[in-house]
């Protein structure tokens, strides 16, 4: 793709970073065919290459967007399926990252939805408050014929139900048991552990049953991915230093064979700290180490000795998150886990398109993402799994609020076929 940046643009490092981008695309259209909303719309201008244009020219101009460029730039889902897609490697990624951050800077947005933004990414990286916000939004469901629609809408997302807080994942270390093979850093995460704590109970059990020593290191908390989606870049970027310093010193001190996360959306966005802080002179150095030791839970699991048979021969449609499979390129080891539990795997029409949760994206394109989640399901049902299986939170969320099919994260089946309790959600499932 031409550009046309003056020097005094291309003096800025992150235009610099994002012309290298923009000069690889070569108009090829394949990424169309395995974008979400382009396949549910049909607007070009809703697929990555016309999103491409839109940026390039915001970027070149060095203007405010228009409204009609935030809105097709919003209704990206950041799912990254252009990227496994693209032949000439077109880093989507970090472009979407740029123009987000420009919009949030220059774009005024109406008052109310500039509101409920600052509200998400000031709420869901904070487990406490979001538990009382979820509580309060229980009782606020039986008024929301009282409600604006857009508000009622985003409370009907809310779980019905919250499952009792777990401290297991509080600082601190969990030892192995047995002889100590490995001692890795958990992520133990913000919104996961209030929507679904047995996520990382099983995690930890897991572990430490398999000969690991699990860290939960003091200061560690929100990854940041979700205000750095939103363009709320200097929010994510102290949420980063925070757990790059506290993991520095684990690296320091006793060492750490791997930095594991359990919750993909989180893992992709630590293992692009090394990029995100490319140009500080301060930070770049620690990010690279930290960003270099992480690894999603099921790419750690790979390499322990992990097989059993399952607690019965049941089939799961195993549903591989858009932050894993396009974000981190991981495909076969959630797969191969599962399988060498004894589960039968079954493979998912569609599978690489978005299920619609992307982060807050439900919560903001609610009519976009209950669509693309209504497509999912209905391709998850014509396998007829028993179970769903998922490595994200927000993906285990968006699927379970239109099924009644029990959903579940990769590691507890995991670890319920090695000796840990079976998972709430399977009920009285064989």
């Amino acid at each position: 793709m031409q550009t046309n940046f003056t020097l005094d643009q291309l003096s800025d490092p992150d235009i610099q970073h994002a012309e290298n981008i923009l000069r690889k695309c070569v108009h090829c259209g394949f990424c169309t065919a395995t974008c979400p909303t382009y396949v549910l719309l049909g607007d070009e201008l809703d697929s990555p290459r016309g999103r491409i244009y839109l940026i390039k020219d915001m970027l070149a101009n060095n203007q405010p967007p228009s409204a009609k460029v935030v809105k097709h730039i919003d209704r990206c889902l950041s799912c990254l399926g252009c990227m496994t897609t693209c032949p000439s490697g077109v880093n989507y990624m970090h472009l979407v990252d740029r123009a987000r951050e420009r919009i949030e800077h220059t774009f005024r947005r109406p008052t109310t939805e500039q509101i409920l933004r600052t509200f998400l990414a000031w709420l869901l990286p904070n487990p406490r408050l979001l538990r009382i916000a979820l509580i309060g939004a229980q009782l606020a469901r039986y008024f929301l014929f009282l409600m604006p629609k857009k508000l009622s809408t985003l409370l009907s997302l809310a779980p019905s139900k919250l499952p009792k807080r777990s401290r297991i994942d509080e600082p601190g270390i969990k030892p192995a048991k047995g002889a100590r093979k490995y001692r890795v850093a958990l992520l133990a995460g913000c919104a996961q552990r209030v929507l679904d704590p047995e996520i990382n109970e099983s995690t930890i059990r897991l572990l430490t049953r398999h000969g690991c020593e699990v860290v939960i290191s003091p200061g560690t908390g929100c990854c940041g991915a979700i205000p750095h989606h939103m363009g709320k870049t200097a929010s994510a970027s102290t949420k980063a230093r925070a757990n790059i310093e506290a993991w520095t010193k684990e690296l320091q001190g006793g060492g750490l064979d791997a930095i594991v996360s359990n919750t993909s959306g989180c893992g992709t966005m630590l293992k692009d700290y090394g990029h995100i802080f490319r140009d500080d002179k301060i930070w770049s150095t620690h990010a690279a180490k930290v960003s270099d030791r992480v690894l999603d839970i099921s790419e750690f699991l790979a390499r322990l000795d992990i097989s059993s048979p399952a607690p019965s021969n049941l089939s799961v449609a195993y549903h591989s998150a858009c932050s894993l499979q396009h974000g981190q390129q991981v495909h076969e080891a959630p797969k191969s886990l599962l399988e060498g539990c004894g589960f039968k795997v079954l493979k998912i029409p569609e599978g690489h398109l978005c299920c619609g949760s992307a982060g807050t994206y439900n919560l903001l394109q609610p009519t976009i993402a209950g669509s693309l989640r209504d497509r999912k399901l209905a391709n998850i049902a014509a396998v007829a799994p028993d179970i769903i299986a998922a490595g994200n939170i927000g993906c285990i969320t968006q699927l379970s609020a239109g099924t009644n099919t029990p959903v579940v994260h990769t590691v507890q089946l995991v670890d319920w076929a090695t000796g840990g309790p079976k998972p709430k959600p399977l009920g009285s499932t064989a």
